[in-house]
């Protein structure tokens, strides 16, 4: 490897040229290389990288002997052709969330990438957000004693259009529940720290996408959904999903409880709050702002200027470029990635069907 990682991209739609922005401000890395037929998508990867050499065709990347990693950020359900053949060439992958747009799709790969010489990540960005990663380390620290629930609520503005419409069906991006949550799943699943059994999730399209229409055929993608996890240990979660909320003041908000506390933030106003319960408890017990604790966690500007996901996208770089260089493990595995897809594509069960969803189900599917 050069002394900087150098990277190609493939898909330079809008989450790869938040890639291309983050490579080029974490010290150490540089693309090099994209690959995408796109036109416009190609021009606006030129204005964040001028130098940067481009190819209308995958394999003509991958035949490439001067790049050590690449990111795939490719539409949802190209994922599993494009991991395939990027896997022949032996580089570093990091593969934007979701893994695969179904389970057996990520088994196909989790079998194929055995022992794979190189690095491969799955991109959950949302662990890297520093207020995020504060309420992690926060937990971990034993804030909440044993972790019996944790709630996300997130509250924001609908899909934003992409090349081709294709995240308008449920066929291309695997349902919102598996394209747009799947990393508040990981989210759960790794702050709980067990693996989750039951999905129970009602949800719709109630607002989005009603008139819309796209060669005749209308959007099929939930705008709204409550969901309902179950995990091995007892411990619940749950996710309060709203896309047509861009005026809420917090776009996501999450809460952890547990024996001995709570922490919660939300984003984007990045604070994150540790409030102590009184040990023994009682039930007169009431509020104590001395037991109440905050912390506004700083941002790195640069992180901030050149992502939409409240600096994660940096900081999630500059740990996969320590992975590549092997100063540490893998953090987000394949493993990660299947089982966040097991939950939202239990979810999406759930909603169709009306009726809790084991996860054993899904994944002997």
């Amino acid at each position: 490897m050069s002394e900087a990682i150098r990277f190609g991209i493939v898909g330079v739609g809008s989450m790869g040229r938040e890639h291309m922005r983050n490579i080029a401000a974490v010290p150490g890395g540089e693309v090099v290389a994209i690959a995408d037929p796109h036109g416009p998508s190609i021009e606006a990867s030129r204005e964040i990288t001028p130098t940067v050499d481009i190819h209308n065709n995958l394999d003509v990347l991958l035949a490439r002997d001067d790049l050590d990693a690449l990111v795939i950020a490719t539409p949802n359900h190209t994922h599993r052709e494009i991991i395939e053949r990027a896997a022949r060439s032996g580089l570093h992958l990091l593969v934007e969330k979701p893994f695969c747009t179904t389970v057996a799709h990520c088994r196909e790969l989790e079998a194929l990438l055995e022992g794979y010489p190189a690095t491969v990540w799955t991109g959950m960005e949302y662990r890297y957000s520093p207020p995020v990663a504060r309420l992690i380390d926060e937990v971990r620290g034993g804030a909440t004693g044993d972790v019996r629930m944790v709630s996300i609520r997130e509250h924001r503005f609908p899909f934003l259009p992409k090349v081709g419409d294709w995240n308008r069906f449920s066929r291309n991006t695997g349902g919102t529940l598996v394209e747009k949550c799947c990393h508040f799943f990981d989210l759960m699943r790794h702050i709980i720290d067990e693996e989750p059994t039951r999905v129970f999730a009602s949800g719709a399209m109630d607002v989005n996408h009603l008139d819309e229409r796209y060669d005749g055929e209308q959007p099929d993608i939930i705008d709204n959904a409550y969901v309902v996890i179950d995990f091995a240990g007892g411990q619940r979660a749950m996710l309060d999903l709203c896309m047509f909320a861009e005026q809420s003041r917090h776009q996501t908000e999450i809460v952890v409880s547990g024996p001995a506390g709570q922490v919660e933030v939300a984003q984007p106003e990045g604070v994150v709050w540790v409030g102590e319960r009184e040990q023994p408890s009682h039930p007169r017990v009431r509020r104590d702002p001395a037991r109440l604790r905050s912390a506004e966690v700083p941002v790195d500007e640069t992180a901030m200027a050149v992502g939409t996901h409240h600096g994660a996208t940096y900081y999630e770089h500059v740990a996969f470029q320590r992975a590549v260089r092997g100063e540490m493990p893998v953090e987000v595995t394949i493993r990660d990635g299947l089982m966040a897809v097991a939950i939202g594509q239990a979810g999406e069960r759930s909603v169709a069907e009306g009726r809790p969803v084991d996860i054993a189900e899904i994944l002997n599917d």
